[in-house]
This record gives structure tokens, sequence and C-alpha cells, in this order.
């Protein structure tokens, strides 16, 4: 597509138009993360990243700074331009009627109601290149385009072992196996997701809050979910009561319990399978989830191929024993040869522990 010398031009303005994009992490969903960046003669000239829902696009954002300047430039942009009217204008008209003369984007826009950009500028006489190194900025948008494409959002599990894989002793008790930087690093992935998901044996014995802390929350605070068979009985001190974020349960069934967890704020929401929790979930918006549950919740996800991305922090210590608590609770899989595994691994050290992060692959 490029010779050698304008692979490495273009390479440039697309990481600034990607460095943008990471800014609208935790605070755009339903909205895709973009960044934008128009360049005249070498010299960038606008920028623009898309803060919230509502709020202008990238493209208009970086094409509104750059003004008269955007004439006859050239725009990076992380996504492909929307060609139709949501909360607002089509970037499209935004590009044409300031006579952009080039648009170089990345990934392509997997939305039906929104797509179809490129050929539009085309149409227009607008040189368009797509896929510039869409791989990279694909993964911006992990949850974006899994709700896009299938309905459910994208799902994140994370959980603190030890080093024979247990996540609670027999009697339950876990704080801390994991020690205080990656305690540390698992806040700022808090404050990256739409919403924390427990269940209830996380409810009963450990109290969570659920919040994020000693780390900035650039939108709302994530959503507080527990998942349950029937509503737990009603625990007036609880910690998700403390309103520093909304709270929501999701039972199979109510009990004597709902109306007193209601009319103390707590959303509750009642559907029969997991399924219909997730599609609810992404329904309202809350793409990117984080399971944080215990060995039974983590099963349920990994047998229904729920989890997209796995992060574990192992911390030194054997804990023992058959009935401690397991990152997956029940039968597990019975040959080898049908074991999830993880790809795009990444370790890093975090004091004594090590994280282990990659994306899970289900057997066929």
């Amino acid at each position: 597509m490029f010779s050698e010398l304008e692979q490495k031009h273009h390479e440039i303005f697309m990481k600034r138009a990607i460095q943008l994009a990471r800014r609208g992490i935790g605070s755009t969903h339903p909205n895709p993360r973009v960044g934008a960046v128009v360049v005249k003669n070498g010299v960038v000239v606008g920028e623009g990243w898309h803060i919230c829902p509502g709020g202008p696009h990238a493209e208009a954002m970086a094409i509104e700074l750059a003004g008269e300047k955007a004439r006859g430039a050239t725009l990076y942009v992380t996504l492909e331009p929307c060609a139709a009217h949501g909360r607002t204008p089509a970037c499209t008209d935004a590009i044409r009627s300031f006579d952009i003369s080039r648009v170089i984007y990345a990934s392509s826009d997997p939305n039906p109601k929104m797509a179809g950009g490129g050929k539009v500028l085309k149409a227009s006489n607008v040189d368009v290149f797509a896929g510039f190194m869409a791989e990279e900025a694909d993964k911006l948008n992990r949850p974006f385009f899994r709700y896009v494409q299938t309905g459910l959002p994208y799902v994140t599990a994370k959980a603190a072992i030890s080093l024979d894989g247990k996540l609670a002793t027999r009697t339950h008790h876990s704080q801390w196996i994991s020690g205080e930087d990656s305690r540390l690093h698992a806040q700022g992935i808090r404050a990256q997701v739409d919403a924390i998901l427990v269940g209830a044996g996380t409810l009963h014995f450990d109290d969570p809050s659920l919040t994020v802390r000693d780390i900035e929350v650039r939108g709302k605070s994530p959503l507080r979910v527990v998942l349950c068979f029937e509503t737990p009985r009603f625990l007036p001190d609880s910690k998700l009561l403390t309103g520093e974020a909304s709270t929501r349960f999701y039972v199979r069934s109510s009990n004597e319990f709902t109306d007193q967890w209601r009319e103390a704020g707590v959303q509750v929401e009642q559907l029969s399978s997991l399924d219909a929790v997730l599609k609810h979930l992404a329904g309202d918006g809350y793409l990117h989830l984080l399971l944080e549950g215990g060995g039974y919740l983590h099963g349920s996800f990994f047998e229904g191929c729920f989890t997209n991305e796995l992060v574990l922090y192992q911390a030194p210590i054997l804990i023992g024993g058959r009935d401690a608590v397991s990152l997956w609770g029940g039968l597990g899989v019975d040959d080898v040869n049908h074991a999830l595994h993880l790809v795009e691994i990444k370790r890093q050290k975090l004091g004594d522990d090590v994280m282990i992060r990659g994306k899970v692959v289900y057997p066929d």
C-alpha cells in the first residue's frame, strides 16, 4: 500500500491517533474508542478523541481544531469515519465540508448503522486507505466489536491464586493472597471497565466494596453486580450500600429480601440464564465486564464460553487441601486436548507475584 518510507511516516501519526483513542478508555461505552489526527505538510494541525457518548467524535474535534488548515490535509483516524447521523452529525460530512484530501483509517466499523464511511468518501473523490495498523487499533475496541457482532459484552476474568491454583482456603479465607503491587495493578483494571461482577458466595464471605481505589476513574465508577440464584439475605451494613457506585443484583428468583435491597438503592433484575444477564448488561451499555467471583462463577463463565480474557496474579504461596477453592469449580474438562488455553500472553513481575494475562481460546 505504501513504500517503506511512507509507511514509517504514516505510522508516526497513526500511533499518535491510537494514543489519543486510549484517553477514552473507561468513558466512551457503548460507543467505540476513537482517536484522530489532522496533518498538513507533515505537521499536526488538529487532534481529537471521543470522550463520551453524545460528545463530539474524534474526527470532528480534530477538524474543528485544525480549522482552515484542514483543507487539503490528511486525516488519520483509528476507526472508519461514520457515515450516518446518530447523536452527532456524520463524520464524513465534516471531512467533505473541509475538503480533506486523504483519509487513512485503521479499524473497519462493524456497526451496520454507521459503517460505510470509506465508500462515501471515495465517492466524493477523497483518497481513502483502510486497514492501516488495524491489528493494533482493533485491540482498543474489543468490547465494542464483541457487542456489535454478538450482543454480548467482553469479559475479563481476574483472580489472585496460589502456586497450586487456589483462590481461597477451605474456610474461604482469601485476604490477601496477592501482594500490594498486584492489588494496585488490579485497581487499574477496575478503573477501565464498565462493571465488576461477583457471585453470592463472594458477597457472603468477603463483603466486598467493588469500588476503584487509589486510581483515577475517567468516567462513571463501574457498576457493582452480584449474580445469585435467589435474592440474598438483606445485609444493612453491606459495603455495597455505601453509595460510591451503583449496584445491581441479578437473580433467578425473588424472595422476601428483594424489596429490602431495592429500598436500599440496589437494582434487582430477575433473569433465568447467564446468557440473558450478559446481554442485558451489554444492552444497557456495560460492554466491558470484570469478573471477580469465586470458583463456581469462574467455572460457569468458562463452561459457557463467556470469558474472553484472563488475568491471574500468582503468589509464591501454597494453600493445599482438596476442599480449598479452585479457580475453576465443578468438573472442568475430562481430556487435556479439550483444555482452554491462552494466547497473546503477557507476564509481569509485581513484587513477589507474577501477573499472567492472555486471551482465552476455547476448543472447537
